[in-house]
């Protein structure tokens, strides 16, 4: 560990990896460290010891819940959108050959307490109760309204461009009731709250954009998910690291960051340090240097099998959106089975999270606990939302933002893309990175 790298990167959670992925392409020495003894920090996927060591102080799993390694249990509770951020950094580093991904099955929303599906045809959504008939046809035309829309096109505006006109208007346009725009604006454009209504509509419709291009692209539903939880991304773009010479070491406690002249300059661990003129972490490795946004409720939930209203689904996302229980934030329940490979035969597992508006955050998950018929056991755990106080380019500390309530990776994604620019002083424009067959071939070429 005493020599001279470029970056250490402290805490494995996705966005170091990515990061560290990137930078050890483009040639960088990297060392990357982590004090827990297994990868992804706080989006890890834990196997039953390990799920118990960090929730119950140790206790031994009971033998009724099988076995250990059958177990990959996510902490944090996050699909990836098909035609998402994530997706494209994925594909372009050639990371997906190291992992394979499932299909999420089906999206459901609460409406006046009912569970209904999210329509992912045309035909469901003629059928779909979420509606009556003259609602759907105002439906109807505020989707084609957003599929047409050209911002060089005046002739498709309708008198609103998108740019100024709060998407509280472009609703008010097409009369839509309070009920659909719950709908529209949680259960498709994935807002966590309802302060975007009186923003521009453009970000909505970004949002409800991205939402159908997913959808497109597998029908069912947009999201993926990889087999093994998803504690194998972070994995696969340490991998990529390592393949570029990057340098891994887990079970690695980190006592200092060293500064000289108010700049890093090392890491030291014991009487190690690691020399180096640039630090990435996470909100754990430098809490001095951050600040609490918001408190995030996550309950880690053990079925025996498909919850109740879901068609027997393996696997759902389901948004109990904010108004349907008179809160502030939505209540977001990940649903996936023992077919990802996460969990023993015929159990699922349900993760309910919500940011949490009051002194009694349990309470607060209560309406989504409820719907997930009988609990064989639970883990529970409030994690504080935290962001860096600096860009960190006085210093040379990037540090990351902690993983928000979001129900999809768009926001980790944006985090990369910041931290890059900050750090390399360029946008990241992805190359494509060589397939493993071209790779194949030109080593025998050689």
């Amino acid at each position: 560990m005493d020599e001279q790298y470029d970056v250490v990167v402290m805490g494995t959670g996705l966005t170091e990896c990515i990061l560290s992925g990137l930078l050890s392409i483009e040639g960088k020495k990297v060392l990357h460290m982590d004090r827990n003894d297994y990868y992804g920090g706080e989006s890890a996927s834990l196997n039953l010891t390990q799920l118990f060591k960090k929730f119950r102080d140790g206790e031994a799993p009971t033998a009724a819940l099988g076995k250990d390694r059958d177990y990959n249990v996510d902490l944090i509770p996050k699909f990836m959108m098909a035609n998402g951020e994530l997706v494209k950094i994925l594909t372009h580093t050639d990371v997906t050959r190291y992992l394979e991904f499932k299909q999420i099955a089906g999206s459901y929303v609460i409406r006046d307490g009912t569970v209904a599906k999210v329509p992912a045809t045309e035909m469901e959504a003629v059928r779909s109760p979420l509606m009556g008939l003259f609602e759907k046809r105002r439906a109807k035309k505020f989707f084609e309204f957003v599929q047409n829309y050209k911002a060089e096109d005046p002739s498709t505006h309708q008198g609103m461009d998108i740019n100024i006109t709060p998407m509280d208007s472009v609703y008010k346009f097409f009369g839509l009731e309070a009920g659909t725009i719950d709908f529209i604006g949680h259960a498709l454009a994935l807002h966590l709250e309802d302060s975007y209504i009186n923003r521009p509509a453009k970000e909505t419709f970004d949002r409800i954009t991205l939402y159908m291009s997913s959808m497109a692209r597998w029908g069912k539903s947009p999201y993926l998910y990889p087999l093994y939880g998803l504690g194998e991304l972070p994995q696969g773009f340490a991998r990529l690291s390592a393949i570029y010479g990057g340098t891994y070491m887990l079970d690695k406690k980190v006592d200092e960051i060293v500064y000289e002249n108010g700049k890093v300059v090392g890491v030291r661990s014991g009487d190690e340090v690691a020399k180096c003129s640039q630090v990435i972490c996470d909100p754990s490795y430098a809490p001095e240097k951050v600040h609490k946004t918001d408190r995030v409720i996550r309950a880690i939930c053990l079925l025996r099998g498909p919850i109740p209203n879901t068609d027997g689904v393996d696997s759902f996302q389901l948004i109990i959106p904010q108004n349907q229980v008179k809160r502030k934030n939505d209540i977001y329940i990940a649903g996936v089975s023992a077919s990802h490979n996460v969990c023993e035969k015929n159990h699922y597992l349900a993760i309910v999270s919500t940011v949490v508006e009051t002194a009694n955050p349990q309470e607060e998950i209560q309406p989504g606990l409820a719907l997930l018929g009988p609990i064989v056991d639970k883990f529970v755990q409030v994690v504080d939302i935290c962001e860096p106080i600096e860009d960190g380019k006085k210093d040379q500390v990037f540090i990351s933002k902690s993983y928000d309530a979001t129900s999809h990776f768009e926001t980790v994604c944006d985090d990369v893309k910041d931290l890059y620019k900050r750090i390399t002083g360029n946008d990241l424009v992805l190359k494509q990175r060589q397939t493993q067959e071209e790779e194949q071939k030109e080593m025998a070429d050689h």
